[in-house]
């Protein structure tokens, strides 16, 4: 570990005196100045298996239960992180600085280098206190989350070395909330990736040019998906039951087209990221894009950059002996529990794809969701309590009684 500092950037700052600072925050720092970032992450290269793309390895810690033959509980967490502008930092985002009310300024602070500590510190203290469970435990840690996963869990499903951990649960991450509640997530929006190409007569730009690209891109094609988006944002903004997860969000992020000022371009295309909650049949969706598509012209065609079809719930009736181990041991702890669908995409959507049970779930609350934004930030008083957190809901995962074919 690095001694008790702030990084080489760390300007404005504080600086604990010697031993003051509590050795999991320390630990915490030090992972935040590994600079795992995109586009060309620093991973390290720890000692496993297996490689699941050249460059890129999956590492598995195991602590084996005094039962091994029944399934076992797996800890996720992904190692790589966004992007960052720097400029917009007041401090250097890869120092790991804590200001005087023991913010901790870092990229992956939130997202998601702050749950990968918490669980080894977690794992650490429960077997220092000579604790042992009966299912066994798995810490992952994956690669290439932050870039759709194809590279990292989206592969590693897939080898026999996942399929070999025998899994029966997992927890990967959440949210922050700004209130007191925790958030936890049972299952995810589909990110659809989709570019829709409008060809057209080209021609001079003095002319009125019929069937133009442009034509079809803007006041068809784009409207459609935008006037869709208006709906959508309506439904979120009337109804006090829905959250982000519940609603299809739709933003345009790329139009391309053109050679010069003076020539009408011969094709056009947009590109949308859409988000489609699993309670949407996908079917029809697609459908609906198609329409959308041939209104426009019936040379107006589309294709997929991705195009998840996962639709997957996991359990959250107390009926569930996994849920019920989960939300019970919340309770106890009087934990406010706040179950939604996750808004965005993570490497749980590939676990639920395998048919197994994920919750998502990252201990930050009285936090502001800073994930991916600039000033990323977590108290570490925030972090502490969620070492807490996982020493006591590691053990009540580990010890669910054996379930139906486990005997």
């Amino acid at each position: 570990m690095l001694p008790d500092k702030d990084g080489p950037s760390g300007g404005g700052g504080v600086q604990d005196g010697p031993g003051t600072e509590d050795p999991s925050v320390t630990l915490f720092r030090e992972y935040l100045r590994l600079k795992t970032v995109h586009p060309e992450p620093d991973y390290a290269r720890p000692n496993a298996v297996p490689q699941v793309c050249p460059g890129r390895v999956v590492a598995v810690i195991t602590w084996v239960g005094s039962r091994p033959e029944l399934k076992s509980v797996v800890l996720n967490s992904h190692t790589d992180v966004v992007p960052v502008y720097e400029g917009h930092w007041k401090y250097d985002p890869f120092a790991a600085v804590k200001d005087a009310d023991g913010n901790i300024y870092g990229r992956g602070s939130q997202d998601m280098k702050c749950v990968t500590i918490q669980y080894i510190e977690a794992i650490r203290r429960l077997k220092a206190a000579g604790k042992r469970f009966p299912r066994t435990i798995h810490l992952t840690f994956v690669p290439d989350e932050e870039v759709g996963g194809h590279k990292g869990m989206e592969t590693f499903v897939k080898l026999p070395e996942f399929h070999k951990l025998n899994i029966g649960f997992a927890l990967d991450e959440g949210l922050a909330n700004p209130t007191n509640a925790y958030t936890v997530f049972y299952g995810e929006r589909n990110p659809w990736w989709i570019t829709v190409r409008c060809p057209g007569s080209p021609g001079h730009g003095s002319r009125f040019v019929e069937n133009t690209a442009a034509e079809k891109l803007v006041s068809r094609v784009i409207n459609s998906f935008l006037e869709f988006r208006e709906k959508e944002k309506h439904r979120l903004n009337t109804s006090e039951c829905f959250t982000l997860g519940d609603v299809t969000t739709v933003n345009m992020t790329m139009v391309k087209g053109g050679v010069a000022y003076n020539v009408v371009p011969a094709e056009m295309d947009v590109s949308f990221d859409l988000r489609i909650p699993p309670t949407v049949n996908l079917q029809e969706f697609e459908e609906k894009i198609k329409a959308w598509c041939k209104v426009a012209g019936e040379d107006v065609t589309y294709d997929f950059a991705q195009k998840h079809m996962d639709q997957n719930f996991t359990c959250t009736e107390e009926s569930d002996p996994w849920w019920h181990a989960f939300s019970s041991t919340c309770k106890a702890m009087n934990m406010t529990v706040k179950k939604e669908i996750f808004p965005a995409a993570t490497d749980s959507r590939f676990i639920r794809e395998e048919g197994l049970p994920a919750i998502g779930f990252s201990p930050m609350n009285l936090t502001p969701i800073l994930l991916h934004d600039h000033n990323e930030y977590l108290n570490e008083q925030v972090f502490l309590r969620g070492i807490q957190v996982y020493e006591r809901l590691v053990p009540a995962l580990a010890s669910v009684p054996p379930l139906s074919g486990e005997e």
